[in-house]
């Protein structure tokens, strides 16, 4: 497989910069006439445009376009056999069709007289091999629905992107929900061959957006209700669709501009073939416009460098400032990939500084080259590495590279065409570590990847005169995305920030590098921190979202096996999806001292309480190998505590002593077990085990975890230090989680504005930092648009749509829906302000009447076959995640049961909040029935909470023996498979365990009968579940 992009073709994937050459049309464009102006544009950019409306018409011509790629043509045998068996085969899913696609691409075909031909189904080697054509209109009737689709565009006949647009004016969310549609309906159906589509493209005209087909993780299949709907689904987040944008990071959003430049045809094909990452999770990742345009110049830069006899200099090198939490880790990974393929590179070695991002990319690197990474400390491996021409990519640690390069002077690679790539070179790669390594290498290019790169302004007094800033360290900027960019985008989270007084003037932050140890000896007065360990008790839940509905999350079962294997390239991580409420935090304070006195006070603090009121609790720290940064971060050294004090490392073996008794592991303060004790503290918090990190240094830096939301802050931090530590809490995780939350006990804020200010730009505190709560309550002014707050939207809620009324017409429910959705994604946010209490307007009840009219609209637009809905139900967005934030649970429930049965049945109105308590609430609706049964069947002796178990187990157990007999399941089977969908909080729709529960149906049924029968299976188990699973205490 060739990735030798420059050689082949001298255009950049994305345009330098990009001046819009269209005109505007002032009249009005309806979708057709955005469409047909699409198919217009692209057939003037040489893509061929056929007319093709069905599926005979679309397999004949991919037939065709294969034996023109292969210079080949097939028999009919020999064309059927290969259709079916390698192409349309019913028993693979998307993630088959896109591993195809994008790794399998070259088929055997077993031609009639016994030989086998090579067929490949893409180019991967000269891109302008393939053919792109376009279709639009196509239009199916063999899924779940009748369906026709707006614009197609296959690659050799393969529908490989899909664009579907909306009238200009109308929300590209809609498209972004059709297409949601067609994977439920209709995409799977016939011979399945949309499901190889690799990338989607919406658009309304003014606003072009793309995503992959991926089946990452995501909220959205929480907002379809129950059941897993008909056909192989793939789920995909609105979140995590990008934007196009030109080398310099201006959108390009117009669809007649995004044409122009994003389906050229060398970028398109660039984009298919060489920008894609098809992870070991079997997720596809497309990469965005930054990352390809940091890849290409780095390719560039080795090329040029090269040629010109450069390579040993700076010239040879450059740095990427690509903001922490933008993709930094993925670009890297694919930029050393690329570079492996070129022809004069010996050896391509990726370097890392923390541990947890060592393991976060082995996996990757692992897949593509068997032995590039590994986790063993020694240097034997590395050294073994090193020597091995075969070994393309060697995936190390600077700690472990610094050793080699120590004892093993005179090593061949010295002399080896070389090229360096350090990840987060912000720190660490400054120093003897940095000088060791560039005088060892003769014939290298070191490049870096920075979220903060060190200028001159941000530099260690003192580092070493010559190597003090990134360029000094690493040669020119390449290229630049700033949090700015990344907010802008909505790659990333901005953060709301929250400045607690515990000590007035102690807080002010000075500016200079002397520590002041009166005022540090201050703030750390038993006072203070008792105050402030109370504070974060009784704020955590808020701040944290624990009282929310809970989401689903998958989760590492086997923690212990990856963080104390050997090789952890040869443990399989086996996870689990979980069922969550809220998020979690880190505790950033100012020494190890600080650290184990709010250890300890949380200890304190913590004794006696109930478990509902317990916080799971964690301290690391270890030795600092250096003085403070100007950032006021040192070092850690996640490999050793040998230079801690007596008193400091036997307070840290209690602390851990107290984390075994937690988890139930054997970690200590001995140096391999404390390199453990590191990883499983990194992959609990990522779980959401932990509920608060306490840290001096540690995991302020190269960490990710999408459940952490919350920073607590006792610590002086500056510029790049500041930025880091804060993106922490930004990561994208769901709808829920819409900014990171930082809560200072220190006056930071001239810290924060001058951090921002330097890796933004002066106006970036506006983009950064979330609006105040008057701002979000009241509306506010941006630039020449006026935004309403939540105070206008509810008065025209109230006057517009007045509680108890039905709401009659199609354009009102519209009108309904997008009111009542901007009024959640403000709530959403209003709640994690104190203020927003006691000015909520709405009432609980109002609140529930509102959330039942919110759901018998969104009810029935999803109610299949409802053809009249249709144009409704694809030109609105329900906010169903923010819906369940509000919930009602069973509690509730049944607490107002207990005050019915309390006055004998005879208080209508306590039934009346019962049933609108219910219908607001979409977890409760498809329990109506029973919990109605339930209360008609009370007698004076009922005992209503024992009554009520008893009578959910019944009914359990009735209702999934019925299932089994309808659908002649296989018992003991479909028992085991839904015991362990409650014990794991989610059903599992892959793998052999659901299969174990179909009856016997032959795998090449003519009609994909076993494939239809395991969906309809899997639609009513999940039904079940959902119906039985929040009300069952996790177990069956």
């Amino acid at each position: 497989m060739s990735y030798n992009l420059v050689a082949e073709n001298n255009q950049s994937t994305v345009v330098a910069e990009y001046t819009p050459v269209y005109e505007r049309a002032k009249s009005y464009q309806s979708e057709a006439e955005l469409e047909k102006a699409l198919i217009q544009q692209l057939s003037e950019q040489a893509y061929d445009c056929l007319a093709i409306k069905n599926e005979d018409q679309l397999v004949q011509n991919l037939r065709e376009q294969l034996e023109k790629l292969n210079d080949y043509r097939f028999t009919d045998n020999e064309w059927q056999h290969f259709f079916t068996g390698e192409i349309a085969n019913t028993n693979q899913s998307i993630p088959d069709k896109t591993a195809t696609i994008q790794e399998d691409y070259i088929k055997n075909l077993v031609r009639d007289d016994g030989t086998v031909k090579n067929i490949y189904l893409i180019r991967k080697d000269n891109i302008h091999e393939n053919s792109l054509q376009v279709i639009n209109q196509y239009a199916t009737d063999a899924g779940r629905r009748a369906n026709r689709y707006d614009v197609t565009i296959l690659v050799n006949g393969l529908p490989l992107v899909h664009l579907e647009l909306k009238k200009r004016g109308v929300s590209i969310q809609e498209a972004f929900n059709q297409i949601e549609r067609y994977q439920r309906e209709s995409f799977w159906a016939g011979s399945g061959l949309f499901e190889y589509v690799q990338i989607f493209v919406i658009s309304n005209g003014t606003h072009t957006k793309y995503f992959s087909n991926t089946t990452r993780e995501s909220y959205l299949k929480e907002s379809q209700g129950s059941g897993v709907k008909r056909g192989k689904k793939t789920s995909n987040s609105f979140e995590f669709t990008s934007w196009w944008a030109d080398a310099k990071n201006r959108p390009i959003s117009d669809i007649v501009d995004f044409t122009k430049t994003f389906f050229a045809k060398h970028t398109i094909l660039n984009i298919l073939t060489r920008y894609c990452v098809f992870t070991s999770d079997r997720q596809l990742l497309v990469m965005r416009p930054y990352q390809i345009v940091a890849t290409e110049r780095i390719i560039k830069k080795i090329e040029i460098s090269t040629n010109y006899k450069k390579t040993g200099t700076l010239e040879a090198g450059g740095y990427i400032w690509h903001t922490t939490g933008s993709g930094k880790t993925l670009t890297s990974f694919k930029t050393a990939r690329l570079a492996s393929k070129l022809p004069f590179v010996d050896k391509v070695i990726f370097v890392v500084d923390r541990k947890d991002l060592d393991y976060q990319t082995m996996k990757e690197y692992d897949k593509f080259e068997k032995g590039a990474a590994n986790s063993n400390t020694s240097t034997a491996i590395l050294k073994k590495q090193m020597g091995d021409p075969s070994a393309r990519i060697i995936i190390t640690t600077i700690q472990k590279l610094d050793r080699f390069i120590e004892r093993n002077r005179g090593h061949v690679i010295f002399v080896g065409h070389v090229v360096l790539i350090f990840d987060e070179c912000h720190r660490s790669q400054f120093g003897n570590m940095h000088t060791a390594i560039t005088r060892a290498f003769r014939n290298y290019h070191l490049f870096g990847f920075t979220g903060t790169p060190i200028f001159a302004k941000n530099a260690s007094s003192g580092a070493i005169p010559d190597l003090r800033t990134t360029e000094q360290a690493f040669g020119e900027q390449l290229h630049t995305y700033t949090i700015v960019n990344a907010i802008a985008d909505k790659n990333v989270l901005p953060f709301k920030v929250d400045y607690v007084s515990t000590m007035r003037e102690m807080e002010n932050i000075e500016d200079k590098q002397v520590r002041d140890i009166d005022r540090e000896a201050a703030l750390l007065s038993p006072e203070r921190l008792a105050n402030i360990v109370r504070y974060i008790r009784k704020h955590f839940d808020h701040k944290t979202r624990r009282t929310d509905e809970s989401y689903t999350l998958s989760v590492t079962r086997n923690i212990g096996d990856i963080v104390t294997a050997k090789d952890r390239a040869k443990v399989e991580r086996i996870m689990e999806k979980s069922r969550l409420k809220g998020f979690n935090s880190i505790f950033a304070v100012s020494s190890i001292e600080a650290a184990k006195k709010y250890y300890a006070e949380f200890r304190r603090q913590l004794a006696g309480e109930p478990p509902d009121r317990q916080l799971r609790i964690a301290l690391i720290y270890s030795f600092g190998v250096n003085e403070p940064d100007a950032d006021g971060m040192i070092d850690e050294n996640p490999e050793d505590t040998s230079g801690l004090d007596q008193s400091s490392r036997d307070f840290l073996e209690a602390a851990i002593s107290d984390y075994n008794n937690m988890f139930a592991t054997s970690y200590d303060t001995s140096s391999d077990k404390f390199q453990n004790y590191y990883k499983d503290v990194s992959e609990r918090v990522k779980n959401r085990e932990l509920d608060l990190l306490i840290v001096v240094n540690m995991f302020l830096t190269g960490f990710d975890a999408t459940t952490l939301n919350t920073l607590w802050v006792d610590k002086n931090l500056r510029l790049h230090g500041l930025l880091q530590a804060y993106s922490r809490t930004n990561r994208i995780l769901n709808t829920i989680k819409a900014f990171g939350n930082i809560v200072c006990f220190r006056n930071l804020e001239k810290a924060t504005n001058e951090a921002i200010a330097l890796f933004g730009d002066k106006e970036a505190g506006g983009v950064v930092l979330m609006k105040t709560f008057d701002e979000y309550y009241n509306g506010y002014t941006e630039g020449e648009k006026t935004v309403r707050g939540y105070a206008s939207l509810v008065g025209e809620l109230l006057d517009t749509f007045p509680v108890g009324e039905r709401i009659l017409g199609e354009e009102n429910q519209k009108q309904f829906i997008r009111l009542y959705g901007s009024i959640l994604r403000l709530r959403n946010i209003l709640v994690t302000f104190d203020e927003f209490f006691g000015k909520e307007i709405l009432s609980a009840r109002e609140m529930q009447d509102y959330h039942s009219t919110y759901l018998d609209l969104y009810s029935e637009f999803r109610k299949p076959g409802n053809a009249e809905k249709e144009n409704i139900n694809d030109d609105i967005v329900f906010e169903m995640e923010l819906i369940k934030q509000i919930e009602i649970n069973i509690d509730y429930i049944m607490e107002l049961v207990k005050k019915y049965h309390e006055k004998n049945g005879e208080d209508r109105e306590i039934l009346v909040d019962i049933n609108k308590a219910i219908n607001s609430s979409m977890e409760l609706r498809n329990k109506k029935d029973l919990i109605l049964q339930f209360i008609s069947n009370l007698d004076v002796h009922s005992v209503v909470d024992e009554d009520w178990q008893r009578y959910v187990e019944q009914k359990r157990i009735e209702e999934l023996n019925s299932i089994i007999e309808q659908e002649n399941l296989n018992s003991e089977e479909t028992w085991t498979f839904m015991r362990n969908a409650f014990r794991n909080g989610t059903v599992t729709a892959t793998g052999t365990d659901l299969a174990s529960v179909l009856p016997p149906v032959s795998r090449f049924s003519p009609d994909g009968e076993r494939s239809k029968k395991r969906d309809s299976v899997l639609e009513r188990l999940t039904t079940y579940f959902t119906r039985f699973f929040d009300i069952s205490r996790g177990e069956l």
